[in-house]
Formats: structure tokens, sequence, C-alpha cells
């Protein structure tokens, strides 16, 4: 399985559309994950339908609509293997403590977050944390970026693809 792991678009407000390698992407994933902060309802209902699955979550920056239709976390399973899904909070220092102890006691083996707009790739307290960074702001970050993970029986294999 092939997940297209994306955060922080900020459509329409950073960008008008997700980069074109992030669209054509889309096309080659059966999965894809937002960390939040689409920011609008809109975008939220152009990518659903863009994408052949779609999990996410809401972020600080989404419209009240996002909020109520989305969860703050969510914990789900892809074959086999226990990942969480959120968004952050609060200053990027330190978030990784935070981050981990939002999924204190789900037994999650990899955590994609969003928020700092950086990406993210490390293993901290045996827990695989993953942020995709922005494939569509510059604000925090030197690049653009997202995330691919190959979900294998055995392993995940996250990668982070810049722009």
């Amino acid at each position: 399985m092939r997940v297209l792991v994306i955060s922080d678009t900020h459509i329409p407000h950073r960008a008008k559309a997700l980069p074109d390698k992030v669209l054509a992407e889309l096309k080659n994933c059966d999965l894809v994950i937002h960390a939040g902060d689409f920011t609008t309802f809109d975008f939220y209902l152009e990518l659903k339908a863009l994408a052949p699955k779609l999990l996410a979550v809401h972020g600080n920056m989404d419209d009240y609509q996002l909020f109520d239709e989305l969860p703050e976390k969510l914990v789900f399973e892809l074959e086999g293997h226990k990942i969480g899904l959120f968004h952050g909070f609060g200053a990027p220092f330190g978030i990784e403590k935070k981050v981990i102890q939002k999924f204190r006691g789900d037994g999650v083996e990899l955590i994609v977050f969003g928020h700092t707009h950086r990406p993210m790739d490390k293993t901290v307290d045996n827990i695989r944390l993953f942020n995709p960074g922005s494939p569509t702001d510059y604000i925090f970050a030197i690049k653009r970026s997202y995330g691919i993970i190959e979900v294998q029986p055995d392993k995940l294999i996250t990668k982070i693809i810049y722009l």
C-alpha cells in the first residue's frame, strides 16, 4: 500500500492549489493522509473528491466546519500497523514530546503530525514520528515538502519528498 501524506496545505491562503507533483503522486497512491490545516472546507471537499481514500484531522487554522467534520486525533491500522494522526499545537520547540503524549497508551508505532511546516522523520521513545512538512508554504521551512509511506506487512517505509 502506498500512502501520500500531506499537512498544512493552507489552500487558498498560501497557494491556490496543490503543486502538480503532489497531484500526480495522488494518482499513484491508495490512501491520502492529511494532518490538518486544510484551512477551508471547500479544499477539504476538493481533496476528498480527488483522493482514492482520505484520512484526516483538523488543524488549528481550519475553519469551524472542519472542526465539526474531522476529529482532533485519529488512531487507525494499515496492514496491521497501528498509526496515530494529529495536527499538533503550540510552539514547535518540544513538539515531539507533546505529540507522543497525545498518543500515550494507544500502542501506536507511527505518529503522523503537522503544524510546524518542517518535515521530520525520526524515532523517539520507540515511536516513529513523521511530519511531511507543507507542500504549499515556506513559512518556518526552507523547502516545501510532502511524505510517502510504503506500508508492508513487516514494516513501514517513510520518505520525505522535497519540492
